[in-house]
């Protein structure tokens, strides 16, 4: 078979008898055949509920096999819409809204403030029953209608970004962009039958929905799929289900590091690799993750407008650096200064992106467009540079550099310094308001050792020029994040200006 266009061809390549999807809470596996009859019956019953192709089906669900289930049947009857469970009635409003989604997908228990804000703004409610045999189906739907295959060029999911500032853009997210997505990430890796995925990333966002589910269902292997991510069970769940590889943020390599001590956990040794993303890892996590865990770990770089993943480094023998996010995976990448102007290897300016797995535009508007979209490229907001090898390398979103009197500083250099810190566990740098400078540079700092804030600031007067090192240290207990673990810097900016 030809690679896939769409998700409905992408489920069919893996034989009907190998295993799928396995839940490891309650032991039941789930075969490709089986998974793709649930998904047909789900696209029917939303087809004969009048989902039709583009209508979105908002879904409001924890990790689990509905949400798998829900997100391919919606995405080939109409278009999906899912929503993080934790949001408060309010902001299922605002996306409800935003989207126009025609239905609510929930579980029987729970979702009680997404129920409310449906019910207010007339959108129906389903609830999602899971038998004991692990089939999943939406309770009392009609039937009598099926749906039609879906095109290469409809709307497959629709997910808006994740900006700290502004009101978050929509992006619709086409069945060849997720299919192209899928192929880059299973090729990068080398994904086979033989692989299983342990998905500990949401399933309401590209990380864990495309690189852990999609991608490894395209490979006809098997993904690992707990109802939530837990510390404490995790390398039991990882040696229980021959786990060979997970992704994750830093936020969950660190929890995972800090348990673990100087001990490989049991489990660890049927690892392939272990991939990090969705937020920079820190060269020295990474170096502690791979003498700990004793395999490769390789950090990649997504965006929801590439259907996730651009960049990564590569699996051994090829060579993986530390501070880089490694080359282009089916993905062209170029380095542009304001004008539009593409930058020689070496030189900083903003990631531009072009391939097939990139959105063509931002729905319903056009002057996010205009600002994204230059001679072909998508302009990520991201600083970096490429070095010889074609590996990219990260400096900051250009949004959060600081401009103190002129001089532009990039924040995560300064995060890695503190991050190298013995008694520092996390680190965010940031602006604040200067009435000579403009801006001086501020931190906060999570701490795992006793220090102190001149021992801090002494220790970066030593490794940093002066223009760079924080001038404030704030300690505090913990760093705002998204629900997919993006450190907020604006936040944390906003939050330690006014202390």
């Amino acid at each position: 078979m030809s690679h896939p266009t769409t998700l409905l061809e992408l489920l069919e390549v893996a034989p009907a008898e190998r295993t799928a999807i396995v839940l490891p809470d309650s032991g039941i596996h789930v075969s490709y055949q089986q998974l793709r009859d649930q998904v047909a019956a789900m696209a029917d019953a939303l087809a004969s509920l009048g989902i039709g192709r583009g209508d979105r089906v908002a879904t409001s669900l924890p990790n689990g096999l509905p949400t798998i289930v829900s997100f391919l049947a919606a995405s080939i009857a109409g278009t999906a819409a899912p929503l993080n469970p934790g949001y408060r009635e309010e902001e299922v409003r605002f996306y409800l809204e935003d989207t126009g989604a025609k239905v609510l997908l929930c579980l029987p228990d729970g979702a009680a403030e997404a129920r409310q804000a449906a019910q207010a703004r007339g959108v129906p409610v389903y609830s999602l029953e899971t038998d004991s045999a692990g089939s999943v189906r939406i309770s009392g739907a009609p039937g009598g209608k099926s749906a039609p295959a879906p095109s290469p060029d409809d709307v497959a999911l629709v997910l808006h970004t994740s900006g700290s500032t502004g009101r978050p853009k929509r992006v619709p997210i086409l069945h060849r962009n997720i299919t192209a997505s899928t192929g880059n990430i299973v090729a990068h890796y080398a994904l086979s039958p033989d692989d299983v995925a342990l998905s500990v990333m949401p399933l309401f966002h590209v990380h864990g929905l495309v690189a852990s589910t999609l991608s490894t269902l395209l490979s006809g292997g098997t993904v690992a799929v707990p109802g939530k991510f837990n510390a404490l069970s995790f390398w039991r769940t990882v040696r229980d289900t021959k786990a060979t590889w997970y992704s994750a943020v830093p936020t969950i390599h660190n929890l995972l590091l800090s348990r673990a001590g100087e001990e490989r956990p049991a489990g660890a040794e049927g690892l392939r690799f272990i991939r990090s993303c969705s937020a920079s890892l820190p060269a020295e996590m990474m170096d502690r993750m791979e003498r700990v865990f004793g395999v490769p770990v390789l950090e990649a770089y997504g965006m929801t407008e590439a259907s996730h993943q651009m960049a990564s480094n590569p699996t051994p023998p090829a060579v993986r650096k530390p501070g880089f996010v490694g080359p282009g995976t089916g993905v062209r990448i170029g380095i542009m200064d304001e004008a539009g102007g593409l930058l020689a290897t070496g030189e900083r300016g903003e990631v531009v992106i072009q391939g097939p797995n990139v959105v063509s535009g931002y729905e319903n508007n056009p002057e996010a467009n205009a600002k994204s979209f230059t001679k072909g490229w998508f302009r990520t907001g991201d600083q970096g540079f490429l070095d010889e090898d074609g590996y990219l390398s990260l400096t900051g979103r250009l949004k959060e550099l600081i401009n103190r009197g002129g001089e532009k500083i990039g924040p995560r250099e300064i995060d890695e310094v503190l991050l190298s810190h013995p008694a520092v566990a996390e680190a965010v740098c940031f602006g604040v308001p200067h009435p000579a400078w403009g801006e001086e540079v501020a931190a906060a700092v999570v701490l795992k050792d006793a220090a102190n804030e001149a021992e801090i600031l002494a220790f970066c007067k030593e490794r940093l020029a002066e223009y760079k090192r924080p001038k404030k240290i704030y300690v505090t207990k913990e760093i705002p994040r998204t629900a997919t673990g993006k450190i907020q810097r604006g936040e944390v900016a906003k939050a330690f200006a006014k202390a």
